[in-house]
């Protein structure tokens, strides 16, 4: 055993294995924190997710529903000097055939244009390959969301097609969304 890593393992990317704060699940990244999602988040979830820059990408989120699909195992807040200034969250194919991991982010707009949003994709990302085992990660940002594109892209996702009609907006209508992927060996991180 070399590197500190299983024979036929892939090596650590870049020797940045997320750091695990002592005494919780939480990862470290540069700046951010991602500490793993409970009730005491619910609050700070709902006020960034009921922000109007964020709504319009993350539209219908009540309590019921922070409750359901962003709290447990597959969640994070992302924490700046103890704050809760977003959230991100993963889904895992284990189908042993398709196996990847998917992703999603959402930033309080204060927390917008400072790399934060590239550090905890960053962090969670070395976390899903290192010792998750994935050698794919999809995000799937709607098609006109500009921003959300280009700082993806500064991480190393590649725009894959146009899933047309694919979401429906807080509107009522469908929009198109740009699936973008990133393999294991294409990571910038």
């Amino acid at each position: 055993m070399t590197g500190g890593h299983s024979p036929g393992a892939p090596a650590p990317l870049r020797g940045t294995e997320p750091t695990v704060t002592t005494g919780s699940d939480a990862l470290a990244g540069q700046t951010v924190v991602l500490r793993p999602t409970g009730p005491q988040h619910v609050a700070a979830f709902i006020e960034i997710l009921h922000h109007p820059e964020v709504a319009r990408w993350w539209g219908g989120y009540d309590l019921e529903r922070v409750r359901r699909e962003l709290l447990g195992p597959h969640g994070y807040a992302v924490e700046l000097a103890g704050e809760v200034i977003g959230l991100v969250i993963f889904y895992e194919e284990n189908d042993p055939d398709y196996r990847h991991a998917g992703l999603d982010i959402a930033l309080h707009p204060d927390a917008h244009g400072q790399g934060l949003g590239t550090d905890a994709m960053r962090t969670l990302i070395r976390y899903l390959f290192n010792r998750r085992g994935h050698h794919r990660i999809v995000i799937d940002p709607a098609a006109h969301n500009e921003r959300a594109i280009r700082s993806y892209r500064r991480v190393g996702f590649e725009p894959v097609g146009v899933m047309r009609r694919y979401e429906r907006g807080t509107d009522g209508s469908w929009h198109d969304a740009l699936l973008m992927d990133l393999l294991r060996e294409e990571f910038i991180g």
